[in-house]
């Protein structure tokens, strides 16, 4: 298949979905834009709320499956933007626009890579596009609904199913193999109310302040060889009084932590609750370190292809999914986010020729 036909749609797929607004659980008109570019390409789609999914031509429930995915929701433009952030304008070679590089550089990217093996009847895998909705908050309702879903379940073998991932971030078309994941905890230490002029009372403040120096300078022995070490950071800090006068009988906090591949979420949770006083409530135990080895094939493959390995210390849907996942995309993750978030058309260039790259040394 022609490569340069390839990116010309990707890019303008990619405006398209710009000057479409596609905020966390609200991204229904992009998945009706990503569902028409399929059927205008011969290719039945298939949805489930607002992912978006298919399969290669020759499907075969008696081989196994390689998951590419990616995002179609973005954040929220932030206050600073300059330009219209969906007006998808090109200036000197970068397109400009909300969720430009992250994610839609990859996704698009991704999409040409697809298309790319569509036909071919020689595939050793079967091929599995998806993109999925509300990765930016990591909800329930994006890649984790997908993966249990029925329909999607049943268009797998049991004998196959996925094997792995390929999940398009932006991480300048290296190869992060593995990724940190995420534990939030509520916590919440006990005092006893009094008045402030008097010798009364617990200040629940005093005691929260010497569980967060415990978050602050405890250090987990284990340090992975790819993530580094666990960090633990306390992020926000509240009680209920509304008067300057009363010592606090509850003082609230909470602790964001980036948990590598030598340790569990359970693990983290059974450590911290040995070595504070305060009452730890964890938000939610789903988002997982994740890695694939150094000698998979598809990491190999980009290898092969000239790409660094590395650990990320951002959380993505790879988190979400139960098989190895390889995060790897076109675009800087330090744009995310960002003011006047832009992505070199250059880049989605590369990217589309990566993938393909990559996949064809396994497929």
């Amino acid at each position: 298949m022609n490569t340069e036909l390839l990116y010309r749609d990707a890019v303008a797929l990619l405006k398209s979905l710009i000057a479409t607004p596609s905020f966390s659980k609200e991204e229904d008109k992009a998945a009706d834009l990503i569902e028409q570019f399929f059927v205008s390409k011969n290719i039945q789609p298939n949805r489930l709320l607002n992912n978006v999914w298919c399969v290669n031509k020759y499907f075969d429930k008696t081989k196994p499956g390689i998951l590419l995915n990616s995002h179609h929701d973005t954040v929220k433009p932030n206050p600073q933007y300059s330009k219209d952030p969906f007006a998808a304008t090109v200036e000197e070679g970068k397109l400009f626009g909300l969720g430009s590089n992250d994610a839609g550089g990859c996704l698009v990217s991704l999409i040409a890579a697809f298309l790319f093996f569509y036909e071919r009847k020689d595939l050793t895998y079967n091929i599995i596009f998806a993109a999925t909705a509300e990765e930016e908050i990591s909800g329930g309702n994006g890649i984790e609904k997908l993966l249990v879903s029925s329909d999607l379940n049943s268009a797998l073998t049991t004998l196959g199913g996925i094997e792995f991932a390929i999940v398009g971030e932006p991480t300048q078309t290296n190869l992060a193999i593995a990724e940190k994941g995420l534990l939030v905890l509520d916590c919440v230490s006990a005092g006893r109310a009094g008045h402030a002029a008097r010798e009364e009372g617990e200040n629940a403040i005093y005691n929260a302040m010497q569980d967060i120096a415990w978050f602050q300078s405890y250090e987990f022995p284990k340090i992975s060889e790819t993530l580094g070490s666990v960090k633990m950071s306390v992020t926000t800090i509240n009680t209920e009084n509304k008067a300057h006068n009363v010592i606090p009988a509850q003082c609230h906090f909470v602790v964001d932590i980036r948990v590598t591949d030598d340790y569990s979420h359970e693990e983290i949770l059974e450590t911290i609750k040995k070595h504070v006083r305060a009452e730890v409530k964890p938000r939610s135990m789903r988002l997982c370190s994740s890695k694939i080895a150094t000698d998979h094939p598809i990491v190999r493959a980009g290898i092969k292809f000239g790409k660094q390995t590395y650990g990320s210390p951002t959380l993505s849907d790879a988190a979400l999914i139960p098989v190895p996942v390889l995060k790897c995309g076109p675009g800087d993750s330090a744009r995310s986010h960002s003011a006047d978030e832009f992505i070199y058309l250059e880049e989605i260039k590369e990217g589309i020729g990566t993938y393909i790259f990559i996949l064809e040394q396994v497929v």
